[in-house]
Protein backbone atom coordinates (compact mmCIF):
# COMPACT_ATOMS: atom_id res chain seq x y z
CA UNK A 1 0.00 0.00 0.00
CA UNK A 2 1.57 3.28 -0.84
CA UNK A 3 0.62 6.15 1.87
CA UNK A 4 0.74 9.90 1.23
CA UNK A 5 1.49 12.63 3.12
CA UNK A 6 0.89 16.35 2.55
CA UNK A 7 1.64 19.56 4.53
CA UNK A 8 1.23 23.37 4.38
CA UNK A 9 1.88 25.69 6.74
CA UNK A 10 -0.40 27.72 7.06
CA UNK A 11 -4.85 26.88 7.49
CA UNK A 12 -4.94 29.98 4.56
CA UNK A 13 -2.93 27.30 2.13
CA UNK A 14 -3.66 24.68 -0.69
CA UNK A 15 -3.17 21.15 -0.29
CA UNK A 16 -4.16 20.37 -3.92
CA UNK A 17 -1.70 20.96 -5.76
CA UNK A 18 0.29 17.84 -3.31
CA UNK A 19 -2.73 15.84 -3.20
CA UNK A 20 -3.05 16.12 -7.06
CA UNK A 21 0.55 14.89 -7.60
CA UNK A 22 0.31 12.42 -4.61
CA UNK A 23 -2.98 11.06 -6.57
CA UNK A 24 -1.16 10.87 -9.53
CA UNK A 25 1.68 8.57 -8.20
CA UNK A 26 -0.55 6.39 -7.64
CA UNK A 27 -0.75 6.86 -3.41
CA UNK A 28 -3.90 4.60 -2.06
CA UNK A 29 -4.42 7.12 0.69
CA UNK A 30 -3.30 10.75 2.09
CA UNK A 31 -2.91 12.56 5.51
CA UNK A 32 -2.63 16.11 5.51
CA UNK A 33 -1.87 18.60 8.14
CA UNK A 34 -2.40 22.79 8.15
CA UNK A 35 -0.11 23.71 9.87
CA UNK A 36 3.96 24.35 10.75
CA UNK A 37 6.42 21.70 10.61
CA UNK A 38 7.53 22.44 14.33
CA UNK A 39 4.04 21.58 15.94
CA UNK A 40 2.51 18.20 16.34
CA UNK A 41 1.16 17.17 13.01
CA UNK A 42 -2.26 14.63 13.48
CA UNK A 43 -1.99 14.00 9.77
CA UNK A 44 2.01 12.69 9.73
CA UNK A 45 1.05 10.60 13.06
CA UNK A 46 -1.81 8.86 11.51
CA UNK A 47 -0.35 8.23 8.36
CA UNK A 48 3.14 6.86 10.15
CA UNK A 49 0.74 4.80 12.22
CA UNK A 50 -0.97 3.26 9.01
CA UNK A 51 2.35 2.68 7.46
CA UNK A 52 2.72 -1.88 7.25
CA UNK A 53 5.88 -3.59 6.59
CA UNK A 54 6.22 -3.06 2.74
CA UNK A 55 4.07 -0.49 2.54
CA UNK A 56 5.87 3.14 0.93
CA UNK A 57 5.78 6.81 2.48
CA UNK A 58 5.38 8.76 -0.47
CA UNK A 59 5.51 13.00 0.23
CA UNK A 60 5.25 15.99 -2.86
CA UNK A 61 8.65 17.32 -1.32
CA UNK A 62 11.20 16.05 1.31
CA UNK A 63 10.52 19.42 3.65
CA UNK A 64 6.99 18.63 3.89
CA UNK A 65 7.76 16.05 5.98
CA UNK A 66 10.21 17.29 7.88
CA UNK A 67 12.36 20.78 9.01
CA UNK A 68 16.02 19.67 9.53
CA UNK A 69 18.24 17.72 8.10
CA UNK A 70 18.55 15.51 11.45
CA UNK A 71 14.52 15.21 11.85
CA UNK A 72 14.14 13.34 8.09
CA UNK A 73 17.51 11.02 8.97
CA UNK A 74 15.38 10.12 11.74
CA UNK A 75 12.21 9.59 10.60
CA UNK A 76 13.55 7.76 7.56
CA UNK A 77 15.58 5.50 9.30
CA UNK A 78 12.58 4.97 11.68
CA UNK A 79 11.16 3.88 8.21
CA UNK A 80 13.60 1.29 7.12
CA UNK A 81 13.99 -0.49 10.26
CA UNK A 82 10.19 -0.95 10.21
CA UNK A 83 10.89 -2.36 6.54
CA UNK A 84 8.40 0.74 5.11
CA UNK A 85 9.96 2.33 1.68
CA UNK A 86 9.95 5.93 1.01
CA UNK A 87 9.64 8.01 -2.07
CA UNK A 88 9.82 12.05 -2.54
CA UNK A 89 8.26 12.71 -5.87
CA UNK A 90 9.54 16.38 -6.30
CA UNK A 91 13.50 15.34 -5.49
CA UNK A 92 13.10 11.58 -7.01
CA UNK A 93 13.85 9.58 -3.63
CA UNK A 94 12.63 6.38 -4.00
CA UNK A 95 13.92 3.76 -1.41
CA UNK A 96 12.19 0.46 -3.39
CA UNK A 97 15.18 0.69 -5.68
CA UNK A 98 18.60 0.33 -5.63
CA UNK A 99 20.03 3.55 -6.54
CA UNK A 100 17.15 5.53 -4.50
CA UNK A 101 18.97 3.22 -1.28
CA UNK A 102 21.40 4.06 -2.33
CA UNK A 103 20.64 7.99 -2.34
CA UNK A 104 19.19 7.18 1.29
CA UNK A 105 22.35 6.14 2.12
CA UNK A 106 24.40 8.81 0.93
CA UNK A 107 21.99 11.24 2.21
CA UNK A 108 22.09 10.13 5.59
CA UNK A 109 25.98 9.79 5.77
CA UNK A 110 26.11 13.39 4.42
CA UNK A 111 23.74 14.14 7.48
CA UNK A 112 25.79 12.72 9.86
CA UNK A 113 29.13 14.47 8.60
CA UNK A 114 27.39 18.14 8.47
CA UNK A 115 26.34 17.45 12.03
CA UNK A 116 29.82 16.18 13.25
CA UNK A 117 31.26 19.09 11.26
CA UNK A 118 28.61 21.58 13.19
CA UNK A 119 29.46 20.24 16.28
CA UNK A 120 33.68 20.19 15.62
CA UNK A 121 33.53 24.27 14.54
CA UNK A 122 31.17 25.16 17.48
CA UNK A 123 33.57 23.84 19.71
CA UNK A 124 36.65 25.00 18.03
CA UNK A 125 34.49 28.11 18.21
CA UNK A 126 34.00 28.07 21.67
CA UNK A 127 37.78 26.92 22.83
CA UNK A 128 38.94 30.69 20.25
CA UNK A 129 36.57 32.65 22.46
CA UNK A 130 38.04 31.30 25.74
CA UNK A 131 41.37 31.73 24.73
CA UNK A 132 40.50 35.57 24.10
CA UNK A 133 39.23 35.82 27.73
CA UNK A 134 35.49 35.17 26.26
CA UNK A 135 33.27 32.55 28.39
CA UNK A 136 30.15 32.77 26.89
CA UNK A 137 27.12 33.52 28.63
CA UNK A 138 25.02 36.43 29.64
CA UNK A 139 26.87 39.77 30.83
CA UNK A 140 27.42 40.33 34.33
CA UNK A 141 25.00 42.41 35.57
CA UNK A 142 27.65 44.41 38.05
CA UNK A 143 31.04 45.76 37.37
CA UNK A 144 34.08 44.66 38.98
CA UNK A 145 34.13 48.62 40.65
CA UNK A 146 30.41 48.09 41.60
CA UNK A 147 30.87 44.72 43.32
CA UNK A 148 33.68 45.92 45.51
CA UNK A 149 31.59 49.27 46.54
CA UNK A 150 29.01 46.39 47.42
CA UNK A 151 31.39 45.04 49.70
CA UNK A 152 32.67 47.74 51.30
CA UNK A 153 28.75 48.72 51.96
CA UNK A 154 28.36 45.10 53.05
CA UNK A 155 31.44 45.23 55.78
CA UNK A 156 29.50 48.60 56.89
CA UNK A 157 26.90 46.64 58.22
CA UNK A 158 24.07 47.50 55.38
CA UNK A 159 21.94 44.54 54.80
CA UNK A 160 22.23 42.80 51.88
CA UNK A 161 18.83 43.50 50.59
CA UNK A 162 19.16 46.92 50.63
CA UNK A 163 22.27 46.66 49.29
CA UNK A 164 21.13 44.78 46.35
CA UNK A 165 18.57 47.04 46.15
CA UNK A 166 20.65 50.48 45.61
CA UNK A 167 22.40 48.66 42.60
CA UNK A 168 19.14 47.71 40.87
CA UNK A 169 19.78 43.58 41.28
CA UNK A 170 18.54 41.24 43.60
CA UNK A 171 19.67 39.27 46.27
CA UNK A 172 20.86 36.24 44.44
CA UNK A 173 22.33 38.17 42.40
CA UNK A 174 24.80 40.73 44.17
CA UNK A 175 25.61 37.17 45.92
CA UNK A 176 26.76 35.55 43.33
CA UNK A 177 28.96 38.54 41.76
CA UNK A 178 30.42 38.62 45.40
CA UNK A 179 31.08 34.80 45.06
CA UNK A 180 32.77 35.57 41.20
CA UNK A 181 35.32 38.08 42.69
CA UNK A 182 36.14 36.43 45.56
CA UNK A 183 34.14 38.17 48.49
CA UNK A 184 31.11 36.39 49.55
CA UNK A 185 28.55 38.11 51.66
CA UNK A 186 28.13 37.28 55.03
Amino acid sequence: MQIGYARVSKDEQNLDLQIDALKAAGVDRVFSDKLSGVKERKGLNDALSHLREGDVLTVWKLDRLGRSTIELMLLLNNLHERKVEFKSLTEGIDTTNAMGRFYFTMSSALAQLERDRLIERTRAGLAAAKARGRNGGRPAKLTLEQVQMAKGLLETGKPLRDVAKAFGVGRTTLYRSLQRVGGAAE
